[in-house]
Formats: C-alpha cells, sequence, structure tokens
C-alpha cells in the first residue's frame, strides 16, 4: 500500500515563504515521478510542479521563479520551497505519485496567505 504523507503548510503573510514536505512509503521502488497539487476554494485541482527521478521538473507558469520542487536524498520525498506568496497561493496542497497506472494522493496540507 503506497502512501503519501505531507507536511509544512500553515498561515504565511504575503511576501513570505513555506516549505512543503512529502515522503512516500510502500512503493518498494523509487517513484518516477513526485508531484504537488493544489485546490483553492471553489475551483478545480491544478499542478503546481512536478519532478522526475533523473531531476527534470515542470512547473505551473503561475508559480514560476517563486516555487521550487526537489527530491530529497532519500529518493521517495518530495519538497516544494515556496518564496513570495500570495493570497491567491492559498489552497490545500496535494503530493502525488503515479506508479503503475494509478495515481496515489496524499491527504494533504493547507497552505493559507494572508495578512
Amino acid at each position: 500500500q503506497v502512501q503519501l504523507v505531507e507536511s509544512g503548510g500553515g498561515l504565511v503573510q504575503p511576501g513570505g515563504s513555506l516549505r512543503l514536505s512529502c515522503a512516500a512509503s510502500g512503493s518498494g521502488i523509487i517513484m518516477n515521478v513526485m508531484g504537488w497539487y493544489r485546490q483553492a476554494p471553489g475551483k478545480e485541482r491544478e499542478l503546481v510542479a512536478e519532478i522526475t527521478r533523473g531531476g527534470t521538473t515542470n512547473s505551473a507558469d503561475s508559480v514560476k521563479g517563486r516555487f521550487t520542487i526537489s527530491r530529497g536524498n532519500a529518493k521517495n520525498t518530495v519538497y516544494l520551497q515556496m518564496n513570495a506568496l500570495k493570497p491567491e497561493d492559498t489552497a490545500v496542497y496535494y503530493c502525488s505519485a503515479p506508479l503503475w497506472g494509478i495515481t496515489y494522493w496524499g491527504k494533504g496540507t493547507l497552505v493559507t496567505v494572508s495578512s
């Protein structure tokens, strides 16, 4: 049973920073792709950023230059460094990883950007 566990959300003022972490367990292998999605109230879930095992990244235009995704030394960990946060970044952030045709999701961590 693959499990993804996120941590690091919270309340931050506009312009501030947060770092999200996600650890995957139960797969027995290194996940080829790990990513972060977010869902704001009343909106659909959207891709924030994703990273392959080899380090290739892809991110949404809305976060380029502000958010950085990286893999940990334990390869089934992924981080999202979020800088210059804006109120529109407020959402529940989900860690995601596809494996053998199934997309696994964490339970999510809430990020609130507000003064």
